[in-house]
């Protein structure tokens, strides 16, 4: 800096800070040789706080207005003590313009699974990620503990320190909540809130706040994961035995499809045999369960005897059997002339093939047949 921006900085000027980055926390306003004079006006903006370093200790805060500044450095005293230590003052101020909006493009998420004890599952691993919004509440703290002298102090600096901060309270306020591992979806909200006054808590001393913390998904292991589709699986198919039958049916039917695995083949061959076993076990009798005894009752009356068995004739008409016949068929049959007398008969019981005349049971029915008509003139 040439002599005439020196000189120039020993006028009046105005401090103030617009800041477009969108990331930056602290941001510590340029001057020559970090002089600032005596009567310089200070602009503090909403959403902005100044903190005013004199002789290398902090001074004050400001809040959003206007300010005059008063400081050991008058304009003539340090041009006076700059002929003689060569412009370099020994009266330095600075002024650190800290954001105090919220920066809520903050993520986090856990980058190993965290161990919790659940009352069903027992221990199981988490993994979990979301978001939360960030802001200074103590601009003085900050500059003390975080920010120090960087003259642009950004959110990348200490993310990183408060997602490490966020995943060592997660593991304990899972562990503390007493809500199961299938619950914690309907829960995620009420651990966010608790979360973030946990976190607001432990970083006072830092001069940060969270004041949104938001949980967007807790998600198991891909082993734990595929355990609870089978037991849900389990639970819509009902019978535990249905449910493996109809597992082996789905092994079975992908094998059949796959060319060349020979589960096709052996498929064929199983049903076989099964459908074999199961006409085997139909053919064979059954043992009928015994049923227990009935409670006396009075005898029941005796039913009338079985109907009789009716007699079932065959008849030879040219060399050709004929039959069976019931006795009102036979009857039928005399009388329309196609049995005779010499017609041969036999029925169960006969040792062999007899005239229709020479059978007691049947010569009875011509006697009931009309002789032949007489010859007409």
């Amino acid at each position: 800096m040439g002599l005439f921006d020196s000189i120039r900085g020993e006028f009046i000027d105005i401090i103030e800070w617009t800041d477009d980055s969108r990331d930056t926390i602290v941001w510590r306003f340029p001057r020559h040789d970090n002089e600032i004079k005596m009567g310089a006006k200070l602009v503090v903006r909403e959403s902005q706080t100044a903190v005013f370093v004199n002789e290398g200790r902090i001074a004050d805060v400001f809040q959003p207005g206007t300010y005059t500044l008063q400081t050991q450095n008058m304009p003539l005293l340090s041009t006076l003590k700059g002929w003689k230590y060569g412009f370099d003052s020994p009266f330095k101020a600075e002024v650190y313009f800290v954001t105090t909006r919220q920066f809520t493009d903050m993520k986090w998420g856990t980058q190993n699974p965290v161990i919790v004890r659940d009352p069903e599952f027992g221990m199981v691993r988490l993994r979990a990620f979301g978001a939360y919004a960030a802001r200074v509440a103590d601009p003085a703290a900050l500059l003390r503990e975080l920010a120090g002298t960087d003259p642009q102090f950004r959110t990348e600096e200490v993310q990183e320190y408060l997602r490490r901060m966020i995943v060592g309270k997660l593991g304990s306020a899972l562990a503390t909540s007493g809500v199961p591992m299938l619950d914690l979806a309907t829960q995620q909200e009420a651990i966010g809130v608790r979360l973030a006054g946990v976190l607001t808590e432990e970083l006072k001393p830092v001069g940060i706040a969270v004041p949104t913390f938001v949980i967007e998904n807790i998600s198991l292991p891909p082993e734990v994961e595929q355990a609870i589709d089978t037991r849900s699986r389990m639970g819509i198919a009902g019978n535990l035995d249905q449910y493996t039958q109809f597992q082996a049916a789905d092994a079975l039917a992908a094998g059949a499809s796959t060319p060349g695995s020979g589960v096709g083949e052996g498929m064929g061959l199983g049903l076989g045999m099964a459908a074999g076993q199961r006409m085997a076990a139909g053919l064979t009798p059954q043992p009928q369960p015994t049923a227990p005894a009935p409670a006396a009752s009075p005898a029941p009356s005796a039913g009338p005897p079985p109907l009789p068995v009716e007699e079932q004739w065959f008849i030879g008409v040219d060399g050709t059997q004929q039959g069976p016949y019931d006795r009102a068929a036979l009857a039928g049959l005399v009388s329309a002339g196609t049995v005779a007398r010499t017609t041969l008969i036999w029925k169960e019981g006969m040792s062999g093939w007899l005239s229709a005349g020479q059978v007691p049971d049947v010569s009875g029915l011509f006697g009931a047949v009309p002789p032949p008509l007489p010859p007409q003139a």
